[in-house]
């Protein structure tokens, strides 16, 4: 699937979708980090499904590197810790890689918070606002 492709299903999905149903557990990211060899810039966002402190979020998004733009999805299962960290474990597919990685997360102000995801040959520092 092209980028392009991509971008037609996800704005036709927001259209079509209520609301009121997305703002509950919807959240963009954005953060600097390293993948697949490579330095770039992750964009992306994803929906969290949450119960008790404990959430499981699946998402995606564009990997902008080196004047090129890659996919990427991702899953994680997370808990909050009440008004403190968010830690969690998670896995990152792009192409034919699949990284796991451990994941936390610090509240800056309310829905924003400083995020780090560190495991093997992937590493990244950025922003969450939302979930």
């Amino acid at each position: 699937m092209n980028i392009r492709t991509f971008a037609h299903i996800a704005a036709a999905l927001i259209a079509f979708t209520p609301l009121s149903a997305w703002a509950q557990g919807l959240g963009v990211e954005g953060g600097y980090g390293r993948a697949d060899g490579h330095w770039g810039t992750e964009l992306g966002g994803g929906y969290a499904l949450t119960m008790a402190g404990f959430s499981l979020t699946p998402g995606g998004g564009l990997y902008l590197r080196d004047g090129a733009t890659k996919l990427y999805g991702r899953i994680e299962a997370a808990y909050s810790i009440p008004l403190s960290a968010t830690i969690g474990i998670g896995a990152r597919f792009s192409g034919d890689n699949t990284r796991p990685y451990a994941t936390v997360a610090m509240p800056l102000i309310p829905k924003l918070r400083a995020k780090a995801n560190v495991g093997p040959k992937y590493y990244a520092l950025g922003l969450t606002l939302g979930y």
